[in-house]
């Protein structure tokens, strides 16, 4: 198989670490988490990296670490922040390097799915900013190379990334 570098983009709740954990496996490459990498680099969670040192610094660092892990590796499953996938400098430059893959999910599948999480910054934002950044993330999601609805069983999600990439 040739090298692949996959970036899976999409909001939050979308299902980007859980499928890209089994992604990474069926396709015996290694899985890198962009936010677990950041809170190594800066040995401080995501919460706090946004309290102590602003929203504006952690979206430089990630832009940093998407470039430095993408050209230390020569294949991977990564699954971006949704802020990450949203920032169009961060999307052309994935592009440029391997494939992206948009996790698709309705905007109410994401409130489910994050409705006990209090680990995301954002969610403490009231509902209709979250819809409008939604909205607005969407539209930079939609140049992915792949879109994929999230909505099926993990399982499934994987198998139709696979499909799409020309794997199965």
């Amino acid at each position: 198989m040739e090298r692949k570098k996959i970036f899976l983009v999409g909001f939050m709740g979308s299902g980007k670490s859980t499928v890209g954990r089994l992604l990474a496996k069926k396709l015996r490459v290694p899985f890198v988490d962009i936010d677990e990498e950041i809170e190594i680099r800066e040995g401080l969670s995501i919460p706090q990296i946004f309290s102590l040192k602003g929203e504006p610094y952690f979206r430089n660092l990630e832009l940093e670490v998407l470039k430095d892990v993408t050209l230390s590796l020569p294949s991977f499953v990564m699954a971006t922040g949704g802020g990450l996938g949203a920032n169009p400098q961060a999307m052309e430059f994935m592009k440029r390097h391997g494939i992206v893959v948009w996790l698709d999910i309705p905007f109410e599948t994401f409130l489910k799915r994050t409705a006990k999480n209090g680990n995301r910054p954002l969610l403490s934002k009231p509902k209709e900013e979250l819809k409008k950044l939604f909205g607005v993330r969407k539209k930079v999601y939609a140049q992915a190379d792949i879109k994929v609805e999230s909505q099926q069983s993990v399982e499934q999600t994987v198998q139709k990334i696979l499909s799409k990439i020309g794997i199965i």
